[in-house]
């Protein structure tokens, strides 16, 4: 009887470290996971107490936060990666429901206002520095080049696999994306949505163009952290370079009086030339007149200087 007690509860705990080992977020490699004692799978962020949806994307502004902790505090991940604090890429203020505050501002104090995409939008400024509403990025074109190849692929199949990556691996509903253009071997993809359209369910297309950049540059958020592959009729698509640009609600509100110093410096600049280039011809057409007015030619036809006179 012992025999048997000792297997079945082998079993057991081999069924219960199962369970554990696959208590992953599988949307989201920066989070920490653990089994309830429901037997419910539960996520939180890195650096924080923050639960995740693990069903669908995160936010990009809660990913950027969790992309700004140290390596030495994810040391649960088989290959951190640590951020340069000069490399762009800034700590973000985010909302509880996980979107971005309108204002940013780094350690130094400066701040500035962003949009839904966490992009600044404004000149940057002071702690006093005001931005209301949280501008939301209403179309984003996301801009695709793919290797060299012998033939160019047919528009329609490339519509068609790119919309079925975007459906399947970032959960964005078709209705979302507007239009699909290509020529070889450039391709562009537009993404639009309004707040009036979008759903509680729906994914947002900024936290979408973040996911497929960090795929293309081989830094994917998912746990698997593959390699993307996107298949186009059979034949590989190998996406070597991405561009995104996204158009807000609003247009932005950089200041115009920056705008006006580019302006004048550049006036400045293009009359100093001018004066520059008007006083060289000046002093050369004197040149050539002082060496003209040294000869003399005589009765004789001799040629002599004032001096021999």
């Amino acid at each position: 009887m012992e025999p048997l007690l000792g297997i079945l509860l082998g079993l057991i705990l081999a069924a219960a470290s199962s369970v554990q080992n696959n208590c992953t977020c599988v949307t989201n490699k920066w989070t920490v996971c653990a089994q309830g004692g429901s037997g419910n799978c539960s996520c939180t962020l890195v650096g924080s107490n923050h639960s995740v949806d693990c069903s669908t994307l995160t936010s990009k502004c809660l990913l950027m936060r969790a992309e700004r902790i140290p390596p030495k505090e994810k040391r649960f991940q088989d290959h951190p990666r640590g951020l340069l604090d000069n490399d762009g890429i800034y700590n973000p203020d985010c909302e509880d429901s996980g979107v971005f505050k309108a204002r940013q501002c780094d350690q130094t104090g400066t701040c500035w206002c962003v949009n839904t995409a966490g992009v600044r939008r404004t000149e940057t400024g002071d702690k006093s520095l005001s931005c209301g509403e949280l501008v939301r990025t209403s179309l984003i074109y996301i801009q695709l080049k793919h290797r060299k190849r012998s033939s160019a692929f047919d528009v329609p199949d490339i519509a068609n696999a790119l919309t079925d990556l975007l459906e399947s691996r970032y959960k964005l509903h078709p209705k979302y994306i507007t239009a699909v253009k290509y020529n070889s071997p450039f391709i562009q993809i537009r993404l639009n949505q309004h707040d009036s359209e979008k759903s509680r369910c729906d994914v947002d297309i900024a936290d979408v163009a973040y996911y497929f950049e960090k795929d293309v540059n081989d830094d994917s958020v998912f746990q698997s952290n593959s390699t993307l592959t996107v298949s186009v009729n059979g034949d590989a698509l190998d996406i070597e370079k991405i561009r995104i640009y996204y158009v807000d609600e609003k247009p932005p509100e950089f200041c115009m009086k920056q705008l006006a110093a580019g302006v004048s410096a550049v006036v400045t600049v293009v009359t100093l030339t001018a004066g520059f280039g008007i006083a060289v011809l000046v002093i050369l057409r004197w040149l050539r007149t002082r060496k003209y007015k040294k000869f003399e030619i005589n009765e004789m036809g001799e040629i002599r200087t004032p001096s021999s006179q």
